[in-house]
């Protein structure tokens, strides 16, 4: 039986899930904050598809000059989220998705695709073996754990780059807990303000929170994972978001 795949335009984002959180009842106020950003990034070329069912499978993705991702990818589509969860994995949704934007990328005359993804898996990133089986390349790497990958249409076209500002691994504030977000993910507001305060209160520790509210601020931000970033005494930490939670904060900052 064949698989639909649907876009999520302005016009019926209302009525359509996506994909994350759809039944998480405490944080709907950060899923309904996500929806917000898509509608206004649709004017921007952004694209969200998915399967037209009730599961985590979805590609995200758009032009990389309008990312909100400290990258410099001239006339390449930037993929953002990308998950095939659950039973659906294994069959041939990733790939298909994966097709769409490359076609895309073709209609539209752009150079290739370009993405941020761990050098060894990180949360909340697409699987950096699966992109390179599908032809990608690694471009670039950090030394603090992210890599940039690209799949070229034009062979000619110059690579991609990471920003100046992502390369130290390094944030500008030195004390205690820095985080840095956006409303790209449908959980951040809830647990970056929520749990996150919560955490860092019961240990004590100083807290900065850093929301990126425009895409200018993002392309110039010290992480590439500007969906969530945990840094401590202005050393990078990791991207997932589940370091919020009071159990595992301490683990993730080695107290």
């Amino acid at each position: 039986m064949e698989t639909n795949y649907i876009t999520l335009t302005k016009e019926n984002i209302a009525d359509e899930h996506i994909c994350c959180a759809f039944s998480d009842k405490k944080c709907k106020d950060s899923y309904e904050l996500k929806k917000a950003w898509l509608k206004k990034e649709f004017d921007n070329g952004y694209v969200f598809r998915r399967i037209d069912e009730r599961a985590k499978v979805f590609i995200e993705y758009g032009p990389a000059e309008k990312a909100w991702v400290p990258v410099s990818a001239p006339n390449y589509l930037m993929i953002n989220c990308f998950w095939v969860s659950g039973k659906y994995k294994g069959c041939g949704h990733g790939k298909a998705l994966l097709q769409s934007a490359i076609d895309d990328a073709k209609l539209q005359g752009k150079d290739g695709l370009v993405t941020v993804v761990g050098t060894s898996k990180f949360h909340f990133m697409s699987d950096t073996k699966w992109l390179l089986r599908q032809g990608f390349q690694t471009i670039e790497k950090l030394p603090y754990g992210f890599s940039l990958l690209a799949l070229k249409i034009n062979p000619a076209a110059p690579d991609p780059s990471f920003n100046d500002s992502v390369l130290t691994g390094e944030c500008p504030d030195r004390d205690g807990i820095v985080v840095y977000y956006t409303h790209r993910c449908p959980f951040t507001e809830f647990h970056v303000r929520g749990s996150l305060v919560n955490a860092a209160k019961s240990k004590d520790l100083p807290l900065k929170i850093i929301e990126l509210e425009t895409m200018e601020q993002a392309q110039n931000a010290p992480t590439p994972a500007t969906i969530f970033t945990l840094f401590y005494n202005g050393k990078f930490v990791t991207t997932d978001l589940s370091a919020c939670i009071e159990a595992r904060l301490g683990k993730a900052l080695g107290l």
